[in-house]
């Protein structure tokens, strides 16, 4: 980057970098049209990102292909909700996981199948538990950056669902479906 002509350069001892001093304030029109042309590059790059988020919310349901068959997000939530029990569900939601910010319906739809197991016997005490655990996994991956983070919150929460089914079926003599 170059002073505009006729113009002093003044470099402050010891301080490197883009803001530090390596031209003097108010440098002039050609300082002010070098940020234009930045605030408009990044301007068009943020209109472009907006688009393709558009382009992608517009889009039909993407398929999952899941236990052999070509599925919507939609239709494994289904079949999640289909199966007989809580250790079912799970299974078919490991198999069907994307791995992404849509697990978070697979695992939603793993802990209701999974509560039903459990969820209306439970004490205050042991409901305050269930809740503080499924707390501590929304706040396990909180300062994570990514959708897979998010995916590993929805699991986290399904396998202690799953648990608590696993626990209440063994307590009433009866065996995790």
């Amino acid at each position: 980057m170059s002073p505009p002509e006729g113009r002093n350069v003044k470099q402050k001892a010891g301080h490197f970098g883009f803001s530090s001093g390596w031209v003097e304030p108010r440098a002039g029109a050609g300082h002010q049209d070098w940020m234009r042309g930045d605030f408009v590059m990044l301007s068009k790059c943020c209109l472009a990102a907006a688009a393709i988020v558009l382009s992608v919310a517009a889009t039909p349901a993407r398929a999952i292909v899941c236990m052999d068959t070509s599925m919507t997000l939609d239709e494994v939530v289904d079949a999640i909700g289909a199966q007989k029990g809580c250790q079912s569900a799970m299974k078919l939601a490991q198999d069907c996981a994307l791995t992404a910010s849509g697990d978070v319906q697979l695992g939603a739809a793993v802990e209701k199948k999974c509560e039903a197991d459990f969820k209306p016997g439970l004490s205050a005490a042991q409901a305050q538990a269930y809740k503080s655990e499924m707390h501590a996994c929304d706040i396990k991956y909180r300062n994570k950056s990514g959708t897979m983070y998010i995916s590993f919150t929805a699991f986290c929460r399904a396998e202690v669902a799953q648990r608590y089914s696993e626990r209440a079926l063994k307590a009433a003599g009866t065996k995790p479906r």
